[in-house]
């Protein structure tokens, strides 16, 4: 074991289903009246089945014309996961840092990781006009690919080696992350991520802290 690594890990998390324990899409679809057809498809690009970002473009398009008012009543819904907040302190005390990166929206995770302390933060965007969401992303989507240059691009800045990096996710789109990090983690996964997954977990975020000394 790198005791110098192990006292400075890099935790890089998914936040739908593995952060909080909802998926925020389908919280904005409850206002959109939605949520029945965006949660199918979700969970069909979750399970792999689907391209991520042509997914997400599809499932956006349901929201155009919900007020631009549902993020703040969406940020007030989300429950976090038992342990997240033990494992950011464990993370910190080990000099280490936390990002998280989502296939969902910085307008809810903004809020979220101001509250948790997070170090790092990277989402999709909602394009607004005239006060209700479009039906379309702004910017770059966050795909897999983005999520695995996410974790290198924080481990660099960090100056944290890829050695000392954990990724921890439920779905398809988290894999490419969990490959590049040093340890990854399936957090309450679908199959196709358990199977290649390092270590599986279920219900409780504060399962990684004993893993984070045997980096």
């Amino acid at each position: 074991m790198n005791s110098a690594a192990s006292t400075r890990p890099l935790v890089v998390l998914d936040c739908d289903s593995t952060t909080i324990q909802d998926e925020v899409i389908e919280l904005i679809a409850d206002t959109a009246g939605t949520r029945e057809q965006v949660a199918e498809v979700t969970e069909r690009a979750m399970r792999g089945e689907l391209d991520f970002a042509e997914s997400l473009r599809e499932r956006v398009a349901t929201l155009a014309g919900t007020p631009e008012s549902v993020f703040a009543e969406t940020v007030g819904r989300i429950r976090l996961t038992p342990g997240i907040r033990e494992l950011i302190a464990a993370v910190h005390e080990r000099g280490g840092r936390v990002g998280v990166v989502s296939g969902g929206f910085h307008e809810v995770l903004d809020p979220l990781a101001e509250d948790l302390g997070l170090d790092y933060r990277r989402a999709n965007r909602l394009e607004v006009a005239d006060g209700a969401l479009t039906g379309r992303t702004v910017g770059p989507i966050i795909d897999a690919s983005a999520k695995a240059a996410a974790l290198r691009e924080w481990a660099a800045e960090s100056g944290i080696p890829l050695s000392a990096t954990v990724a921890v996710g439920d779905g398809a789109n988290d894999l490419e992350m969990m490959a590049v990090a040093a340890l990854g983690v399936a957090f309450n996964g679908k199959p196709v991520v358990r199977e290649r997954a390092d270590v599986s977990i279920e219900d409780d975020l504060a399962f990684v802290i004993p893993m984070l000394d045997r980096l």
